[in-house]
């Protein structure tokens, strides 16, 4: 009898315990996320820092623009609005924002993955969304992979830095009933979209571990076709590129962050940007901070909730290959070539932990110590109460740094990692000059945070935000983006959503420079946020499709992925012919529309973390 009360107690114990975790997060989420912090962790991909990384533009009083952010949704906005309206940029000021260095969030902060989740979640969307929605998320997601390859392959030498490849990606499991249930979705998947699953293949355990030089007791994997890159060295390259070609439209002000947002009033029909270096008027302000979005916009807090992840960079051990065909050679690289295998570890049901390894280039070897770093990052669920609501990417978690730090001979097996790896005599002058970090000795080179933002149900949020969102009352539809009376703003785009064009009966408004009014839609606050952990395959297009729809279109995605020879002589990343893309965004169910807020709850999201 008393062993029985002993047992209930310890469970009442259990349960109240994780009930008051639970009320406390569920405020936590209600809070503003503020801005982001003065001293961040130092991420290994911005060393050495970036040209621009501290930026100055004088900070224009009107801007038919305003973009809050500098990472990888930011930019492709900017870059796609300014392809659309043609090389003189159509006489328009564009503003980006940041509170700090340029792309030093979380793009700056990643895993360098472009691993895009496929059958792991098809059968949820399915459910969800209904097979047109879910298709169209599926496929929307594997066009990131070439996306981001045709827009490094424009900005020359780009495509070679920003170590742009494709590579193996390997799921392992170490729970049957994990591995059979993922195998499962495969199945399904694979019988509704045959075309996209090809390169699929289940291996079970002996086999998988031989196969993929992992440790025997992987009870199975799944191999499939992704990509990796350097985010960092991309988002930068590109902002730079675009910068020099658009010196008088293009305006970016690091360090400068936006700390407040004033509607629009009788005497001033615009909104009013406040930040620390004076005010901007703007008819469209862009929203692209991801986990900091509801910082101006407090209708999202807990439906965007900050999560702090944590990375490292990790020197691989001596047992595993170090050796890659040299860019020069001709050779092209396997995915058992260092660099170009990537690997999800599921350890648990919730929680996984994910690797990529530097391709070990010239390029990579100059600027990254070694160059053929671990990227090794995960561990959200040893300290999801740390994790959750946390925007504070200044430190690191204790309990996820010493599981990063001791996790990785335990996957690839004590014999295949052999003894550890060493610091390179030289690797101390490669790191940089005084400003850029010196790595630390051991096997984890370097440990930081970034911040995600999680959307409670999962699915980005891109789209004009409605006033009762913003908290804000939109400008007057007859102040919109102004442009030279003779631009042409060449859109390529499908179905019109609304327009305010230059050619309206009634007289056109002018700004204090004389230009008149130009095609787009009314002006309003727009967002591209909430990418719950896989910002890179969603946002390059989320950021790209938002620009179509800020300028008045619904968007038809299309490009073209250029061949090796257009990589300024970094094509050994990737020997394939060009290859074209087109995919449709699937606005329908990533709308910020008021049935969606409403509907979006953060206890879903609390109790997937609880249970």
């Amino acid at each position: 009898m008393g062993n029985t009360l002993s047992l209930l107690s310890l469970a009442l114990h259990d349960f109240f315990a994780t009930l008051n975790t639970y009320r406390t997060l569920k405020q936590r989420v209600l809070l503003s996320p503020g801005l982001p912090h003065p001293n961040p962790t130092q991420p290994f991909w911005t060393v050495p820092t970036s040209p621009i990384a501290r930026y100055e533009s004088a900070l224009p009083e009107y801007a038919d623009y305003v973009v809050i952010g500098s990472g990888i949704t930011g930019t492709a906005f900017v870059r796609s609005l300014f392809r659309r309206m043609g090389d003189n940029g159509a006489g328009v000021k564009v503003l980006m924002l940041d509170a700090r260095d340029a792309c030093s969030g979380a793009t700056g902060r990643n895993g360098g993955h472009i691993t895009p989740p496929l059958h792991h979640d098809y059968a949820t969307l399915l459910e969800k969304y209904g097979p047109d929605a879910a298709k169209a998320l599926i496929r929307f997601r594997l066009a990131h992979l070439h996306a981001v390859r045709a827009a490094a392959a424009e900005v020359p030498r780009l495509l070679a830095a920003s170590q742009w490849r494709e590579v193996e990606t390997v799921d392992v499991f170490y729970h049957r009933g994990e591995f059979e249930k993922a195998a499962g979705k495969l199945e399904k998947w694979k019988a509704d979209m045959p075309d996209e699953a090809q390169g699929h293949r289940v291996w079970e355990g002996r086999e998988a571990a031989a196969k993929f030089g992992i440790a025997e007791d992987v009870v199975g994997c799944i191999s499939s076709n992704a990509g990796a890159m350097h985010p960092y060295r991309f988002v930068t390259g590109l902002l730079a590129h675009l910068l020099d070609k658009y010196p008088e439209n293009f305006y970016l002000c690091t360090n400068t962050p936006c700390t407040s947002i004033l509607p629009p009033t009788p005497s001033v029909p615009f909104y009013t940007a406040m930040t620390p270096s004076g005010i901007v008027r703007t008819p469209h302000v862009i929203h692209a901070t991801n986990a900091w979005a509801s910082h101006l916009l407090e209708p999202l807090r807990a439906k965007i909730v900050p999560f702090r992840g944590n990375m490292s960079a990790q020197r691989p051990g001596q047992g595993l290959s170090r050796l890659s065909p040299s860019p020069d050679s001709g050779a092209s690289p396997s995915s058992n070539t260092p660099g170009y295998r990537s690997h999800i570890f599921y350890t648990s049901p919730i929680g996984y932990d994910y690797l990529t390894q530097l391709p070990g280039t010239e390029h990579a070897m100059t600027a990254c110590g070694d160059g053929y770093e671990m990227m090794l990052g995960g561990g959200f669920e040893k300290d999801v109460e740390e994790g959750l609501a946390n925007a504070d990417d200044s430190a690191c978690s204790e309990k996820i740094g010493v599981h990063l730090g001791g996790v990785l001979p335990r996957y690839f097996g004590a014999k295949n990692w052999g003894a550890e790896g060493c610091r390179g005599e030289d690797e101390d002058k490669r790191s940089g000059n005084d400003e850029e970090a010196q790595w630390n000795a051991g096997r984890v080179k370097a440990l930081w945070s970034g911040i995600l933002g999680i959307s409670v149900d999962l699915l980005p949020w891109v789209g004009r935000i409605p006033p009762h969102i913003s908290g804000r009352a939109e400008p007057p539809a007859n102040s919109p983006v102004k442009s030279p009376p003779d631009s042409k703003i060449e859109t390529k785009m499908a179905t019109p959503v609304s327009t305010n064009s230059a050619s309206s009966s009634s007289p056109s408004p002018k700004s204090e420079s004389g230009l008149r009014v130009s095609m787009g839609s009314p002006p309003g606050e727009w967002i591209a946020a909430g990418y719950s952990g896989e910002g890179m395959v969603h946002a390059w297009l989320c950021g790209t499709a938002l620009a179509g729809q800020v300028l008045g279109s619904a968007e038809h995605l299309r490009g073209q992925t250029a061949g090796a020879e257009a990589d300024g002589g970094g094509g050994h990343l990737d020997r394939k012919a060009d290859e074209e893309w087109d995919v449709i965004f699937p606005a329908g169910i990533m709308s910020v529309s008021e049935k969606r807020w409403k509907k979006a709850k953060v206890e879903g999201l609390l109790e997937l973390f609880e249970h």
